[in-house]
């Protein structure tokens, strides 16, 4: 936790000099450069299909149906296996899992643009998934290891948050882009040239920090947890296509839940866990985590609502809309340039809790919106402003679930972290769809859309603003719990 800032009176009685602001060496904005430029480009991997679903299927012969698992086999291995390689980090040394993640990107990449049938491309996609799954949480415990707390990894967590944050925008538009211009294969093939070149420079530029003991790897724990996590992601996802009623989907919400608690009971038993129950009673983890979770499930599952109001109430093209998101990919950027500042300033507590009510009282404002293409430039500040709330909200969580553990226990807190993000992706969406899909009930046409919409973008400000203020009170000790430091 940042210490408070003396004020002027105070810091006249002080003999010493003025303090400075750390500045990077030339090598930490190069291994910067290199790992934000990384996650960034697996943040447009996230969304850079999406508008052209309709393309790609059409190509390959998907059915309607199946066009909606080109998105989610890559979540659901995101999402299942980020825990996982955040421990194997540790045991195989983050730079190389780094390293060998990118090489995989790089090749399924190559597969995903040659595909030719609908199972090929899956594969495809379920590898990048499994390789978001590697790089995202070997890079973020590369960066914490490379910046001591404080200022300048405050500043290089508030980057790195701004440009995920922007790449899930940038993947929108580019994928519309690509897709009218070339072909949705280039969607794929752009990611060859970033892979390489990260494959080429990684190994002499970023240096390991590998434990200095081998740890033993969970393998209990790890089959419990990304079986649990695999059911959980899959069991919603089902939830919001067909509702929360059918067997299939209670059957694969409750397989996930059994498999998860005995997770936590195989923990507590364990000589080597996945994740020692002490990091998991920590307040810092467990609230900066769940402040992160609510972060990426309601502005991921907002980016859809908006989509579904551009595009089926408004008439937007696919392309039209991923340039409108463009406005909430500066609000993101803007937000993690301030994010670390404000961390520094206010404390990450108060960050989240700044972050969370901006971004819940502009996504308020989206509950007028109307039939009227006027209502585009409502919805254009609202999303601006609230993508600077939310990144705050993001840095801050960030900034929270890593600190104060040592360099060795860096991969599980970045583990947990990335998988409290890949999760948050990956529910937002069903979560969000199927309370549309309620409130629409038999009813069909823009009327129907945008009273559906507009319930759940009441639900999500409300989802985001309760989530702030539980985890700033809990952060603070408001309530029984185990100490932070």
């Amino acid at each position: 936790m940042p210490t408070p800032r003396t004020d002027a009176s105070t810091a006249d009685l002080t003999a010493g000099p003025p303090l400075t602001a750390p500045r990077m060496s030339g090598r930490q904005k190069l291994v910067l450069a290199l790992l934000l430029g990384s996650q960034f480009m697996i943040a447009v991997d996230f969304s850079i299909l999406n508008v052209a679903l309709p393309v790609v299927g059409e190509g390959l012969g998907f059915s309607l149906a199946g066009l909606q698992w080109i998105a989610t086999s890559f979540a659901l291995a995101a999402a299942g296996f980020t825990l996982l390689f955040g421990r194997v980090a540790d045991l195989v040394g983050r730079k190389n899992l780094f390293v060998g993640g990118m090489a995989v990107l790089g090749l399924s990449s190559v597969l995903g643009g040659l595909a030719t049938s609908p199972e090929v491309l899956l594969t495809a996609r379920v590898l990048q998934g499994l390789a978001t799954a590697a790089v995202t949480p070997a890079g973020l415990a590369l960066l914490t290891t490379a910046f001591k707390e404080g200022p300048l990894r405050e500043r290089a967590l508030g980057l790195n948050g701004a440009l995920m944050s922007a790449g899930f925008t940038a993947g929108a538009i580019l994928g519309g882009l690509l897709t009218d211009l070339l072909s949705w294969r280039w969607a794929f093939f752009i990611n060859v040239p970033i892979a390489t070149l990260v494959v080429i420079l990684a190994p002499s530029v970023i240096t390991d920090s590998r434990p200095k003991r081998r740890p033993r790897l969970d393998v209990p724990g790890a089959v419990t947890v990304t079986g649990g996590l695999l059911l959980l992601v899959l069991g919603l996802t089902r939830a919001g296509e067909t509702g929360w009623t059918r067997p299939a989907t209670l059957a694969a919400l409750a397989a996930g839940a059994v498999l998860l608690t005995a997770f936590v009971g195989i923990e507590q038993r364990a000589a080597a866990p996945l994740v020692p129950i002490r990091i998991l009673k920590r307040r810092s983890v467990v609230w900066g985590n769940t402040a992160g979770l609510i972060a990426f499930v309601t502005e991921t599952s907002l980016v859809f609502l908006l989509t579904l109001y551009l595009q089926e109430v408004l008439g937007y093209s696919a392309l039209a809309t991923g340039l409108a998101f463009g406005v909430l990919g500066a609000g993101t950027v803007v937000g993690g340039v301030l994010g670390g500042r404000a961390v520094g300033r206010f404390g990450d507590r108060r960050a989240i809790v700044l972050g969370g009510g901006v971004q819940a009282a502009a996504t308020l404002s989206l509950v007028a919106l109307g039939t009227s293409g006027a209502w585009i430039w409502l919805l254009l500040a609202a999303t601006f402003v609230g993508g600077v709330g939310n990144m705050l909200m993001i840095v801050g969580f960030m900034v929270t679930a890593t600190s104060g553990l040592p360099d060795e226990e860096q991969g599980r807190a970045t583990g947990l972290a990335t998988m409290t993000q890949q999760v948050g992706i990956a529910l937002g969406i069903p979560v969000m769809s199927a309370v549309v899909t309620a409130r629409m009930g038999s009813a069909s046409g823009p009327d129907a859309v945008l009273s559906g919409v507009s319930t759940a973008i009441l639900v999500n400000s409300a989802l985001v603003l309760a989530g702030a203020v539980l985890a700033g009170y809990f952060l603070a000790g408001g309530a029984r719990g185990p100490k932070d430091r």
